[in-house]
């Protein structure tokens, strides 16, 4: 491992240019590691692979020992997040920058930059070269040629300046070959590349926009294709187009490649939006979050404002604005909005918007009895504005990309109009095919997760949703997996906990799949659901999509027939409110109508609405659950939410057994301490039951149980302990009796499973002081053994758990592991045989045996029997154990 003071590097998926300037950057540089982060095109990689790593000093990043960093030389780009393999390192030292791209996302801040608007990076560090005397050698200078004839399109972009003709003159006297440029830029097309240039060139449509002719072309590919950005440059070049956009869906996510020889459209800019980037003649971008179409749908939009850029804000914008202050009730908000026909208002604090409450929330909210509320309690926040002099362009970016339902406006710092969708919709009117389908009310976002199906699920769970879509194609049913289950495949973490949703007859459905599965149905024709347990003994939930909504805050649900969205819709959160289509036409389309996929990326807990933890407030326990299950966090509103449920007071309004289904699920996962943790820093706890605190003090018993818990699991015993009532003993250890009962009974605990929790409590409490009693009297592990049989696998890792003493948990978990399963191999019925009259005389003989057993005595069958013998003779004779029974103690 090398210790460099200098590292150079470029950004990821690089191109020829962006290799050529870090080897140019090399001779500035020359102790420098150079750090290659690779590359999407075939031909860059291969002569990389074969040429470029055994002439110059190319290293992984991982084999670089970065503590001695003094200065990071970055080129082509200025961008952080285009880095990501360095991006930790920016801020170890200097940062140098060579690099031809302007643009407002240039957010590396360097001690020395060098950018200049030149064809190719290159060129400018060629000019470096020159200023400083260096030369270089003639494969140096065919590298370096390479870089700047791609990246000015053999200087025939519109990009190109005399400096970049200056620097390959320059490198052609120093020796560069230009029949090795031709050979590597010229190249053949495989046969898969020819058939996704057909595609392209069959789909290629020229629109005019502010009178720029703009050609988009789309593709489809099941796998990834590479070369795709040649593609592009061929098509160009064959239809003679000065401004292509060409789109290809591969696998998982779109590739955009953008290229324009006109100073009207930037292609650099239109590709940040998408969160790609490029200079403004060429650029591209990898989307994984939409459809092609409504990539291509943004895209119009994008172009549009950004062609027509000088169309201001404040000429599209709705004013004056109506706004209303934070305090004001959700009952005035909802009359406003229905007076004047408005989908939502601006929340203005001394005249700064500081957030946004919708009609749908407002009204829904009043409807619950909470009109009386003010609407800051239930608004969107962190909203994002313009000012009035700003491009369209802006608004267009935050209400697409950031799917914000309107703009504020701002003049001098003062609200003066408002921009909304209807206002974008209604300018692209004129070519209504056009109108982003996100800009369109019960739109949904879809993408093929085929591949991730067949790939992480087991091949048994695969082919049951092939035959749950084609039974479903019989009927005439759309039939979808939903919930956990997608979010789970999404996150690499399958399970086989399917639920299906039905648009038709759930429950016909379900016998439609036990005729060709096998197994029983058992149905629910109240709420249309069925669960269908199959041979093996699993089950499969099937739901006619249905619509639930809530009378009262913490209601039960009352169910409706509905479609697959609203379906969806009544769900907790938007990472659980994804479906997958199972129907063999539209087999392993993912459905997103919220924004799941998204908040998975960004690992992210968000309720669908601002009203979701007061219809339900269990929902709370459940976020925490899957903020600790998955590593991630609330968003902002979310929790604000959560703060609001419990100013109202809500879970005072909840059962018990409602609180204890949730809260049994938390402590039953697989992070209950950081959970439990959670809870308290939201003040959650003791708003279920005064008594329900977990105090500081308390923290390192929970996570000695935690890893008490952990250590059992890996004996991969068959019994298995509800981590619940352990965790539930632990939350009540110090509480007099009487309180105990008045929180497990407000938690929603069975009186059975009452009796159960007095019972360890009491147990174990004994049990631990005679087991350290018998330590101290050195009695052998049989009789220590009996202090523990009386109790559940609940009690003694409890027991572990709380006992200070190394010496008792060691006895503990000896006991568990090899003691507690002991089985005598004799019985009550070889006594029998031995004519001794029945009586309490058997439980005494079988109880001494089984403590000489554990002693290490008997260890066979016939050893037993003969101990039974004498035993047996023992009390046959004197009918009292004595003898043989003494040995044993």
């Amino acid at each position: 491992m090398t210790s460099p003071a200098t590292i150079i590097t470029c950004h990821t998926n690089a191109d020829f240019d962006a290799l050529a300037a870090m080897i140019a950057a090399s001779k500035l540089y020359p102790e420098a590691a150079l750090v290659f982060p690779g590359s999407q095109e075939t031909a860059l990689r291969n002569y990389f692979l074969q040429s470029v790593m055994y002439l110059f000093n190319f290293q992984n990043i991982k084999d670089v020992d970065t503590t001695a960093l003094r200065t990071l030389v970055v080129v082509d780009t200025a961008q952080k997040n285009r880095i990501p393999h360095v991006a930790h390192l920016v801020d170890h030292g200097k940062v140098h920058i060579y690099d031809h791209h302007f643009g407002p996302d240039n957010d590396l801040h360097a001690e020395q930059a060098v950018v200049l608007p030149w064809g190719a990076t290159t060129s400018i560090l060629v000019h470096e070269l020159q200023k400083r005397g260096l030369t270089v050698t003639a494969d140096e200078a065919t590298i370096m040629g390479l870089g700047i004839y791609e990246d000015t399109g053999h200087f025939t972009f519109s990009s190109t300046t005399e400096h970049d003709f200056h620097a390959a003159a320059w490198l052609r006297a120093q020796g560069m070959d230009l029949d090795v440029i031709q050979g590597i830029l010229r190249r053949e097309l495989t046969a898969d590349q020819l058939a996704l240039l057909s595609r392209l060139l069959d789909s290629a449509v020229t629109h005019t926009i502010g009178g720029v002719e703009i050609v988009v072309a789309e593709a489809e590919s099941e796998t990834y294709q590479t070369d795709f950005a040649f593609l592009a440059h061929k098509l160009m070049e064959m239809e003679h187009i000065r401004v292509l956009f060409a789109l290809c869906r591969m696998a998982d996510r779109v590739q955009l490649v953008a290229r324009s020889k006109v100073p009207e459209v930037d292609a650099s800019l239109i590709c940040r939006s998408f969160g790609g980037g490029g200079h403004p003649y060429a650029a591209s971008a990898s989307i994984k979050d939409r459809t092609l179409d409504q990539v291509k749908d943004e895209l119009f939009a994008l172009l549009y404002s950004s062609i027509q850029r000088s169309q201001r804000v404040e000429r599209y914008m709705s004013a004056p604005v109506v706004g209303i202050e934070p305090h004001v009730p959700l009952r005035e908000a909802a009359a406003i909005m229905t007076r004047y026909g408005f989908k939502a208002l601006p929340i203005l604090k001394a005249g700064t918007p500081i957030g946004i409450i919708e009609h749908a929330v407002a009204d829904k909210a009043v409807g619950h009895g909470l009109g009386d509320e003010a609407v800051h309690e239930y608004m969107h926040g962190d909203i994002r504005t313009v000012n009035d002099t700003d491009d369209l362009y802006a608004v267009m970016e935050i209400i697409l990309g950031q799917r914000q339902r309107l703009v504020p406006v701002l003049r001098q710092g003062a609200v003066v109009g408002v921009v909304t969708r209807t206002d974008l919709i209604q300018l692209l009117v004129q070519e209504p095919a056009r109108i982003p389908e996100s800009l369109l009310p019960g739109r949904r976002t879809e993408r093929s997760i085929a591949h991730l199906l067949r790939e992480r699920l087991f091949s048994t769970t695969f082919t049951l949703l092939q035959t749950a879509g084609e039974i479903g194609h019989v009927l005439g049913m759309p039939v979808y997996a939903v919930g956990g289950f997608v979010r789970d495949i999404l996150l690499a973490n399958p399970n086989d906990d399917i639920d299906l949703v039905v648009e038709g007859d759930g429950i016909r459905f379900a016998h439609a799949l036990r005729e060709r599965l096998g197994g029983r149905v058992r149905s629910h024709p109240k709420f249309h659901t069925a669960v269908l347990i199959l041979p093996d003994g699993s089950k499969i939930d099937v739901a006619t999509a249905r619509l639930e909504y809530y009378e009262y805050p913490a209601a039960l649900p009352v169910v409706e027939l509905s479609s697959l969205k609203m379906d969806l819709y009544r769900r907790d959160f938007s990472i659980n409110a994804l479906a997958v289509h199972l129907n063999p036409e539209h087999f392993g389309i993912l459905v997103d109508f919220f924004g799941g996929q998204q908040d998975i990326k960004e690992r992210v807990i968000r309720v669908l609405h601002s009203l979701s933890f007061v219809e339900d407030p269990t929902r709370i326990l459940r976020a925490v659950r899957f903020e600790q299950r998955f590593r991630f966090t609330m968003n902002a509103q979310t929790e604000r939410l959560v703060k609001n449920a419990l100013r109202l007071n809500l879970f005072q309004r909840l059962s018990g057994r409602r609180i204890f289904h949730e809260f049994a699920l938390l402590l039953n996962d697989v992070a209950p301490v950081d959970a439990l943790l959670r809870l308290r820093s939201l003040g959650v706890l003791q708003h279920i039951h005064p008594a329900l605190h977990f105090p500081p003090t308390k923290e390192p018993f929970f996570r000695e149980i935690e890893r008490v818990l952990t250590w059992h699991g890996l004996l991969y015993r068959s019994e298995q302990p509800k981590p619940w009532i352990v965790y539930l003993l632990a939350l009540g250890s110090g509480l007099e009796t009487t309180t105990f009962q008045h929180l497990v009974q407000r938690i929603g605990v069975t009186e059975r499973q009452r009796a159960v929790l007095d019972s360890l409590r009491q147990m174990v409490r004994g049990s631990l002081i005679r087991l350290e009693q018998g330590l101290r009297r050195r009695q052998t592990r049989g009789r220590l053994a009996e202090v523990l049989d009386p109790l559940a696998i609940e009690g003694l890792l409890y027991a572990m758990a709380r006992t200070p003493s190394h010496t008792v948990k060691r006895h503990i978990s000896n006991y568990i592991s090899q003691l507690r399963d002991i089985k005598l191999q004799v019985s009550g019925a070889d006594i029998a045989r031995l004519g001794l009259p029945p009586g309490p005389v058997y439980a005494r003989i079988l109880q001494t045996l089984r403590r000489g057993l554990r002693n290490g005595a008997w260890s066979s069958r016939e050893e037993q029997l003969e101990a039974v013998a004498r035993l047996a003779q023992v009390w046959h004779r004197k009918g009292q154990p004595s003898g043989p029974t003494a040995s044993v103690h």
